[in-house]
């Protein structure tokens, strides 16, 4: 008879919880360690509008649900099929000869979790013990000490480099299929031979003779051609650019995302297309998550909330004041936006500000979506209503928040899992537009 599988002990740590407050039910058959640490780290997060804090504090209603069962220091079942256990461990003392406090010479939260998970190893020494967490340094601390250590796995993408970009380069096309879609406006989708093709997918379809960018139709199923076309006096400089605001501008579209490093024009088409298309929406909102940087908490800003937070909605206050610059003082245009923010129709706003607002009949930009977790950015599209169209930027390598990289924020998870599908379209951007210092910058330093 075959020996059963030992099952694991993961112990996880606060940071796995503000990414994903639902983080227990990810684990399988396998059981949970809460060190009391945790709960009493959460409590400092537990106040406030931010994600983090809306994490803590449906954690902590999960917890409370969970200890009607009974007490928590004790191994309970967490629930439903396939499920382990749980318990909270209320020692963070190692009684053993390893002592993390001892060793590292500080009384840290993180050295406390440490010894639970040190605990733990010797209460069951024939089971795997885990320690789960978004912080790297601890990880590094763990497995110093000898205890195994991961990140936590649940919504992360295992290979980035080869995430959809939205688009495919054809070489060597048949000049007769280009000189249809420029004579007729389109082709069928059998001439152009390309299997893989996604619904709302983009080519730069070449031949010898000649070439043509166009677009995949998944309702009339046909390779249509695009043309650049200038959307609020912002003309596309570059293929991607013409590519993004097309699907911008693609009312059969309701979700889109643009993908690329700093200056390649992604917030800019955004608010562009949204300006040019405010008419058919009751509102536009921006948005960005605020990441304070250098690790500066923004409670510690001076001035009162609106004072705060302008330093962080700036860049999108910039590129809404680049496209109004397209427009003389006295033309109309002009008038019209400075019109639209005193009126709300446009309405700059820190992520956090939104939370439990209405987002239906709303063009809704999400600017710095890489530094949103998966979480938040589902809860963000669960929350759009009837006419809502949401558009997620951003660039996944550049991340400011110390718990996410390149392939667990919720922009990579968002390209990952939604790529398509019918109602999503995608444009990665690799051209920087910005300027050519810029571009020098993003080549070589």
């Amino acid at each position: 008879m075959a020996k059963s599988r030992q099952k694991k002990i993961f112990v996880l740590d606060t940071s796995v919880i503000l990414y994903n407050h639902d983080a227990i039910n990810s684990f399988d058959e396998n059981d949970i360690a809460i060190p009391i640490t945790v709960l009493e780290e959460l409590d400092n997060f537990k106040k406030g509008n931010d994600t983090k804090n809306f994490q803590a504090r449906e954690f902590i209603r999960i917890m409370d649900a969970l200890s009607e069962k009974g007490t928590l220091s004790k191994w309970q079942n967490i629930g439903g099929p396939k499920k382990g256990q749980f318990k909270v461990v209320m020692d963070t003392h190692s009684s053993g000869s390893i002592d993390a406090e001892r060793v590292y010479g500080a009384h840290k939260a993180d050295h406390k979790i440490l010894n639970v998970a040190i605990t733990l190893q010797q209460e069951f020494p024939d089971r795997p013990v885990i320690m789960v967490t978004k912080d790297i340094n601890l990880r590094i601390k763990a497995k110093a000490l000898n205890i195994a250590a991961d990140d936590f796995q649940t919504g992360k993408i295992l290979n980035v480099d080869s995430l959809y970009t939205g688009k495919a380069r054809l070489e060597q096309v048949d000049p007769s299929v280009i000189d249809t879609i420029y004579q007729a406006g389109y082709c069928d989708k059998k001439d152009l031979n390309y299997e893989d093709m996604k619904p709302h997918q983009y080519f730069i379809l070449k031949s010898p003779k000649n070439s043509v960018l166009g677009y995949y139709n998944p309702i009339l199923q046909r390779i249509e051609r695009i043309d650049k076309q200038p959307v609020h006096r912002i003309l596309p400089r570059n293929a991607e650019q013409v590519f993004a605001l097309h699907a911008l501008m693609n009312p059969e579209v309701k979700l889109v995302s643009l993908q690329g490093i700093a200056g390649t024009g992604k917030t800019l088409l955004a608010l562009a297309a949204a300006l040019e298309q405010r008419r058919d929406f009751k509102q536009v909102y921006l948005s960005r998550p605020i990441v304070p940087l250098s690790n500066k908490d923004i409670g510690f800003l001076p001035g009162d909330a609106q004072e705060k937070i302008n330093p962080y909605m700036e860049p999108l206050y910039d590129n809404l004041k680049f496209i109004r610059n397209q427009y003389g003082e006295r033309d109309k245009e002009y008038q019209n936006i400075k019109a639209a923010l005193e009126n709300e129709k446009i309405v700059i706003s820190p992520l956090a500000y939104i939370r439990g607002r209405s987002i239906s009949n709303v063009f809704f930009i999400v600017d710095e979506a890489q530094n949103l977790t998966p979480h938040e950015v589902k809860t963000i599209i669960t929350r759009a209503g009837e006419g809502t169209k949401i558009v997620f930027t951003g660039d996944i390598y550049q991340i400011d928040t110390p718990y996410l990289d390149s392939q667990s924020n919720g922009l990579s998870y968002l390209i990952d899992k939604i790529q398509g599908h019918m109602l999503y379209s995608h444009v990665q951007l690799e051209k920087g537009e910005r300027s050519d210092l810029a571009n020098l910058a993003n080549e070589l330093l």
